[in-house]
């Protein structure tokens, strides 16, 4: 008896299968996690591939006659990657690149650091209300300087979201650039108007 014990404590026939058994859900957890990385990666560089292109091709005159065009650049070159992705394009336009993503300027009377309580601005993109973002949406004109961005969501090609906590089954991107249109006219921007903050 003591010698079939001895026999069996020794015996390691087996033990590479089980040991095998053991690791290959950490392995392939991982590999998921690591393919799903370097695609991201791969279709967050793609993307700016893309917007650069179309911003380029924003920034001449009349190119505001071609924002389908345009955005079909960047909308091909994710559906290669990923058929299944939907884009959202935003352009915002301003008088020059300090002004990008600034508030509209406003006299703060009462110093509570907010605009309300009839307190008078400058409506820079002439819309009638004060904005925490100056911008005007569209393509702007002639030496503006316009930010582009898209944002892409789209189903992960891996069930990483089964496996790791506090993942979702899509993944989204956001990307931008800015770039200033070129000079093909005057810049009609003039005065801006004034109001008075609700």
């Amino acid at each position: 008896m003591r010698r079939r014990i001895a026999s069996l404590l020794s015996d390691a026939e087996g033990a590479t299968i089980v040991e095998f058994a053991l690791i290959l859900p950490v392995l392939m957890v991982t590999l998921m996690g690591l393919f799903d990385l370097s695609y991201n990666m791969y279709t967050s560089q793609m993307l700016q591939g893309a917007i650069q292109n179309a911003a380029r091709s924003s920034t001449i005159e009349g190119a505001s006659g071609d924002q389908a065009g345009i955005d079909g650049i960047v909308t091909r070159a994710v559906h290669a990657i990923s058929p299944a992705a939907t884009l959202q394009f935003d352009r915002r336009a301003y008088a020059s690149f300090a002004d990008v993503a600034r508030p509209e300027d406003f006299t703060d009377v009462n110093g509570n650091g907010s605009c309300d309580n009839g307190e008078p601005f400058e409506d820079v993109n002439a819309n009638g209300s004060w904005d925490a973002d100056r911008a005007a949406a569209g393509f702007g004109g002639a030496r503006d300087a316009v930010l582009y961005s898209v944002t892409v969501n789209y189903p992960r090609p891996f069930p990483i979201a089964k496996f790791i906590p506090g993942q979702t089954s899509d993944f989204t991107l956001r990307t931008q650039t800015v770039l200033r249109n070129q000079p093909y006219g005057a810049q009609e921007k003039g005065a801006p108007s004034m109001g008075n903050c609700s």
